[in-house]
């Protein structure tokens, strides 16, 4: 995949998410937020093997054995983050919720780029991307203050 499409695919996802935490801020608020995001992710999961099926990969969830055990805790680092925004989206609204989102995503990449974790290559943490996290956190105050 070419960057252009990268890029246009990821800020497609991203909009996705801004609809994601209303979607399951009024489920939560409905049937409780730990239904509400187990139901979530039984659909997510359901969507997923019907395209790994498609696409004649079953075979390879079993291969899952064999990585490292850190590899797998994606799925629960998303449980985590859906289970949030279920409870807090109430609170905020959806704008602050995906705005803080956006702010930790960032900054804590960034950690991740730096020091080259999870098998990332290293790049450094320029002055540039500092004052852009800087000016990230303020837009997150105005955003989420009354």
């Amino acid at each position: 995949m070419d960057r252009t499409t990268a890029v246009l695919a990821t800020a497609a996802a991203g909009g996705l998410i801004a609809l994601q935490a209303p979607i399951n801020g009024r489920f939560g608020r409905e049937i409780g937020s730990l239904p509400a995001a187990s139901v979530s992710f039984a659909f997510g999961l359901a969507v997923l093997l019907a395209l790994v099926a498609v696409r004649g990969e079953v075979a390879r969830i079993g291969e899952a054995v064999n990585v490292p055990w850190w590899y797998l805790t994606g799925g629960i680092l998303g449980a985590v983050y859906v289970t949030t925004v279920l409870v807090t989206v109430g609170t905020l609204g959806a704008g602050p919720v995906v705005a803080a989102t956006i702010a930790a995503q960032l900054s804590v990449s960034l950690v991740v780029d730096q020091f080259g974790w999870l098998g990332v290559a290293r790049d450094p943490i320029t002055a540039g991307q500092i004052i852009g996290v800087v000016l990230l956190a303020l837009g997150v105050f105005l955003i989420v203050r009354e």
